[in-house]
């Protein structure tokens, strides 16, 4: 809330825009502070000089109780004392909207995520994808971009001409329409067995994939098929997660398009042909050869995805494409935006938002197939076990599936959503659905910690959200320290955009929560003092809600009961 006004009133004090302000590592340096080491090298002077003319010259608006240089820091404390009436009145009075924006102002960002392989399963891979996808979905949207969410399937290519030799070899329609994803999986997996074998299989697959693409009845009948299929098999899986997309347009879609991508590709770049596949040389950038078609004259996914990306700059005019797709794919992006550049299509319009792997740091999770963990069995373990925790303790009933499924899956998003998506995840299932500890059933658990303090709050003193509040009550250290956090949500969250990172928003909630608890376990809320009551059940109900609208925009959901 605070920052953007900061750096807005450097700004104007110096006349330099883009200044970075910094949260100093301890409370008592303030809150907010800027180093004046980069001024140093443009005005000639110390830091520490700069820092101590610029102190004297800033004019401190009224939400600031002091200025102080520490060093070639200028540091400045908040009154949170005298803002905290603004903070607690702007969550009261936004409710489920508080910490939406109006920055995007409708401009487009396009987020292509979780793109499934067809006639594969979804599997724990898919998972990261799927869920920073549509977390930026919704920080996205919450800032007022209006977003478009694209599942680019994996719905083409020579894999599919080895499924539909295999299928034609060794299918069976009664086990495809009894478990068509397993089936598939099955024959897939069949095919590579054998083909080690006889490497003629190889050969008899481009064949079946060249016959698709020459739009082939039967091939054709059968890639609709499966197709058809294994989408109905994701949608399942999608909505246990509650997750929805506007676009399910695949590799497939953009076919009759290639022929077009070609002769613009053609036109504006060299291409070359090298041992019979067509080429874009892109050697004097230090990569492979962008491959346009290969020697049998089939398509490639780079011309596929190069296709994409021009289709969505003429439908979406987007102010940014996102590509959630994971870092060994990294190759890949650099020579399609390399690519855009040379085709004058605006490189900068478009990012990779990669991401690290993801593993499990025991053997309690079996698999399917081989080494395949399937999504779906991880959702319906930690769901389980969900269940099992609860009635263990007696807090919900056996049969309270609703709650068990939202701590459950709740528990498996913030597990990724909670880590720098750069880094590797090792998943732990002790640790991801604890109580305690960086989880999301701690936070949901502080949730409903809230509600039950509002719930007796308005029995005992009918007290609602609409009450007389003296804010000059709320002085007490934790609750100053609380009233900072609710103030930062809205910064939050456009620096998590920023930054295309959800961890930014999950680890807010747990500093918050933290804080939440720390008060909660040193001061009573409810006393005979009505005034000093009304004041912390206000700060209570802020907590409650900001939990709540940051969850949210991870795409978990609170809980009334546990």
């Amino acid at each position: 809330m605070f920052e953007k006004k900061i750096k807005d009133l450097i700004s104007k004090t110096i006349g330099i825009k883009n200044l970075e302000i910094e949260i100093p590592p301890k409370q008592e340096l303030g809150d907010y502070a800027f180093p004046c080491f980069e001024l140093s090298k443009k005005l000639n002077k110390s830091a520490q000089e700069i820092a101590n003319d610029l102190a004297v010259k800033i004019k401190k608006p009224n939400f600031v109780k002091e200025i102080r240089v520490l060093g070639s820091y200028i540091n400045f404390f908040i009154d949170y004392n005298s803002i905290s009436k603004k903070i607690i009145n702007e969550i009261l009075k936004e409710k489920n909207n508080f910490g939406s924006q109006n920055i995007g102002k409708n401009r487009v960002i396009v987020i292509d995520f979780s793109s499934p392989n067809i006639a594969k399963p979804l599997n724990i891979g898919h998972l990261r994808s799927t869920v920073i996808g549509n977390s930026l979905y919704k920080i996205y949207k919450s800032l007022g971009y209006k977003v478009v969410g694209v599942n680019h399937l994996g719905d083409w290519g020579t894999q599919f001409g080895k499924l539909i030799y295999a299928y034609k070899t060794w299918g069976s329609s009664i086990e495809l329409k009894k478990d068509p994803i397993k089936h598939l999986l099955d024959l897939y997996v069949k095919f590579h067995k054998e083909s080690k074998q006889n490497s003629k299989l190889d050969d008899a697959a481009r064949d079946e994939f060249q016959k698709l693409e020459k739009r082939d009845k039967k091939n054709l009948e059968l890639w609709k098929t499966f197709r058809s299929l294994s989408l109905e098999e994701f949608k399942k899986i999608y909505k246990i997660l509650n997750i929805k997309f506007d676009s399910y347009d695949g590799e497939a879609f953009y076919n009759s398009q290639l022929e077009e991508t070609l002769k613009l590709t053609k036109k504006s770049l060299n291409t070359k042909i090298s041992e019979g596949a067509l080429i874009v040389d892109l050697e004097k950038f230090k990569m492979p050869p962008f491959f346009l078609l290969k020697s049998n004259e089939t398509s490639s996914y780079h011309l596929r995805d190069l296709s994409a990306a021009i289709y969505r700059l003429k439908t979406y005019k987007p102010y940014k494409i996102l590509y959630v797709v994971g870092c060994e794919q990294e190759l890949h992006f650099k020579q399609l935006f390399t690519i855009l550049d040379l085709m004058k299509l605006n490189k900068d319009k478009f990012i990779h938002v990669n991401f690290g792997m993801f593993s499990f740091s025991d053997n309690t999770m079996s698999t399917r197939e081989g080494n395949i963990i399937f999504l779906e069995d991880v959702l319906n373990k930690s769901i389980n076990l969900a269940k099992k925790i609860m009635a263990d303790k007696k807090s919900i009933a056996k049969n309270d599936n609703e709650t068990a499924k939202k701590i459950g899956l709740g528990a498996v998003i913030f597990a990724d959503l909670s880590n720098d998506r750069n880094k590797n995840i090792i998943f732990n299932w002790n640790r991801v659905l604890a109580f305690d500890g960086d989880t999301a059933p701690y936070l949901q658990y502080t949730y409903v910690r809230c509600l039950s303090i509002l719930e007796k709050a308005k029995k005992e003193y009918k007290l609602t959200p609409d009450i007389k509040i003296d804010y000059k009550l709320l002085k007490e250290d934790s609750e100053i320290k609380i009233i900072k956090d609710l103030g930062n949500f809205k910064n939050i969250v456009i620096k998590s955009a920023e930054n295309y990172k959800p961890n930014i928003v999950a680890n807010y909630l747990i500093d918050l929560a933290k804080d939440f608890n720390e008060f909660y376990n040193n001061i009573r809320v409810i006393s005979n003092d009505i005034n000093s009551t009304k004041a912390k059940v206000a700060l209570v109900l802020c907590v409650s809600q900001v939990i709540k609208n940051g969850l949210n925009l991870l795409g978990i959901s609170t809980v009334n009961k546990m």
